[in-house]
C-alpha cells in the first residue's frame, strides 16, 4: 500500500550518486527497491511517499518513505571524469523544453504540435544535426526560412543555441520538477547557462517545473 504526499504516485524521484552527482529519474518503484536493497546512502528534499509492506511478527507494519533526492552508494568515476565533454542525445522534446517552447526567430511560445526542429544552418548547406546548429522553430517560421541560413532569409535567431550539460539535460528529461529537485540541479548548471536563470526566476517565483508543454 502506498501514501502519497505529492500530487499522485507519478511523481519522478531524482537519483545521485554518493557523491552528489545527479544521474537519473526514477519512478517509485526503482526508489523503493533501492531502498529495500539498503543502496540509498541518503536522502534529502521532500518525502514524497509511504509505501506500506507486511507486518512482522510483532504486529508492527514496514514502512519506506521515499524522499524527493536519493543518493545511492557508489560514485560515476566515468561521468565525473567526463561530463565537460558529454553530448546528450538530441531529441525534439528535450530541444523543446531547451528553448522554453518558444520559437527563437518570432519569439512566441508554441505547444508542441506547432513547433518544428529547425537546423539553422541548413543540412543541404552542410550544416550539423546537432545541438549548436538546431532552434526551436514554429511551422511558419521554418516554412518561411527554407533551406536558407538566417541570414539568407533576413531573419534573426533571439537566443543563441547550446549543448546542454549533463545535469540540464537531466533536467530537461523530467516531467515534473519540483522546487527542491530543481535546486539541486541549478547547483549543478553553469551560471553562463540560459537554463540557470529560467530556473531561478521559477524558484523566485516558488514554482515547480510542470511538464505541461507537450500536452496539448
Amino acid at each position: 500500500m502506498l501514501a502519497g504526499m505529492a500530487s499522485d504516485i507519478s511523481q519522478q524521484v531524482l537519483r545521485t550518486d554518493v557523491a552528489g552527482m545527479p544521474l537519473e529519474w526514477i519512478d517509485y518503484r526503482e526508489a523503493v527497491r533501492l531502498y529495500h536493497a539498503e543502496q540509498v546512502a541518503y536522502d534529502c528534499g521532500t518525502r514524497l511517499y509511504t509505501v506500506f509492506g507486511g507486518y512482522n511478527f510483532d504486529g508492527r507494519q514496514s514502512k519506506i518513505d521515499v524522499n524527493s533526492i536519493i543518493a545511492t552508494h557508489g560514485t560515476s568515476q566515468s561521468l565525473s571524469r567526463n561530463r565537460d565533454k558529454y553530448v546528450p542525445p538530441l531529441n525534439n522534446r528535450t530541444l523543446f523544453k531547451r528553448d522554453g517552447n518558444l520559437c527563437l526567430y518570432c519569439a512566441m511560445r508554441f505547444p508542441t504540435r506547432d513547433l518544428t526542429r529547425d537546423h539553422i544552418t541548413p543540412v543541404s548547406q552542410g550544416g550539423a544535426d546537432a545541438w549548436n546548429n538546431v532552434a526551436t522553430a514554429c511551422r511558419r517560421c521554418n516554412n518561411h526560412k527554407g533551406g536558407r541560413t538566417p541570414e539568407q532569409a533576413s531573419m534573426e535567431l533571439i537566443a543563441v543555441p547550446f549543448t546542454p550539460s549533463y545535469a540540464e539535460y537531466i533536467y530537461l528529461k523530467g516531467r515534473r520538477v519540483l522546487a527542491d529537485q530543481m535546486q539541486y540541479l541549478l547547483a549543478h548548471i553553469p551560471r553562463s547557462s540560459p537554463l540557470h536563470a529560467r530556473l531561478t526566476g521559477h524558484l523566485f517565483a516558488g514554482e515547480d517545473v510542470i511538464d505541461t508543454h507537450f500536452h496539448y
